[in-house]
């Protein structure tokens, strides 16, 4: 199994972390790209939808690798910044929220 620090490495240097942006409204929505799995992130207040985000925070840890890796991503400018039109908004919205559902078994 790979250290965290290995992991947040391949992260970054894949450019997993992905910055996506609805013109012309500007909203923005990062995401990273882990395991076969897209997670939404907050880099500003601190949050991940993945699993271990939660999980951690019950056991007083602050981060995950998916958080790290951004943090490391956007000061180094080595994220993906991908443009959409505000029309797609709704149907990505729709989808981050399906994946979320699988993320946690939510029936």
């Amino acid at each position: 199994m790979k250290s965290d620090s290995e992991k947040i490495e391949f992260m970054v240097s894949e450019k997993r972390v992905k910055l996506h942006v609805f013109e012309p409204s500007m909203t923005k929505i990062w995401t990273v790209v882990g395991k076969g799995e897209e997670h939404w992130i907050d880099p500003d207040s601190i949050y991940c939808s993945c699993p271990g985000f939660y999980f951690g925070k019950l056991n007083g840890k602050d981060y995950c690798y998916h958080l790290d890796s951004a943090k490391i991503a956007i000061e180094t400018n080595q994220f993906e910044k991908i443009i959409f039109s505000d029309d797609e908004f709704e149907n990505f919205i729709s989808a981050l929220i399906s994946d979320l559902k699988g993320n946690f078994r939510i029936h």
